[in-house]
């Protein structure tokens, strides 16, 4: 296919337009890649010089005695921990352990037995007469005839009580009246 004269410099000259207008975009390009870098230059001493300092200081006003405190608080915890509550634990273990291999000696467990009956026994015999002796322990007072009497009247009293209720309470058709037998005249029948 063959082109005209006129077409063909017309594509040359378009051609050389795109050359230039893509070079003017190269250009624009590299400018704006200039600017961008120097705005990011820019934007981080900014950063650097206006807002850190201020973040800075917002976080030492408000948050710093925040974060401290709570540290502080982690860290009494952790030598409240450390120094009090694992040595108490581990001696109670410890003394709990001791007192269980105790408590396996057969021979152990019956001579405390042993003694505590001996010492029970002994020791209730000897601590109520002394005690008594001496007006610390009142002698128990043993059970006379008044004691029955009173039971056996609040057992009368008792069954009073609960046969009166239960007179009362009962149903007990004979006392009902009904409206009918009142308006009629009783009529002689003799």
């Amino acid at each position: 296919m063959a082109l005209s004269r006129k077409r063909r410099n017309e594509l040359t000259k378009l051609k050389s337009q795109a050359a230039d207008l893509w070079d003017e975009h190269k250009q624009l390009l590299d400018h704006a890649g200039r600017v961008a870098s120097e705005a990011r230059r820019q934007a981080s001493h900014y950063a650097r010089e206006e807002v850190s300092p201020r973040i800075r200081d917002k976080y030492d006003d408000t948050l710093g005695p925040v974060v401290s405190s709570v540290q502080s608080a982690a860290n009494h915890t952790r030598h409240r921990i450390t120094d009090e509550v694992i040595p108490g634990m581990t001696s109670a273990i410890g003394i709990a352990l001791a007192a269980i291999e105790v408590a396996k000696n057969q021979q152990l467990r019956d001579a405390v037995d042993r003694a505590t009956k001996i010492g029970s026994t002994i020791g209730n015999r000897v601590g109520n007469r002394v005690g008594t002796r001496v007006g610390i322990i009142q002698p128990k007072p043993k059970a006379g005839p008044g004691r029955y009497l009173l039971i056996g009247v609040s057992v009368v009293a008792f069954a009073v009580v609960a046969y009166a209720a239960w007179q009362t309470l009962r149903a007990d058709d004979d006392l009902w009246v009904e409206e009918d037998e009142l308006e009629k005249p009783p009529t002689d029948k003799g």
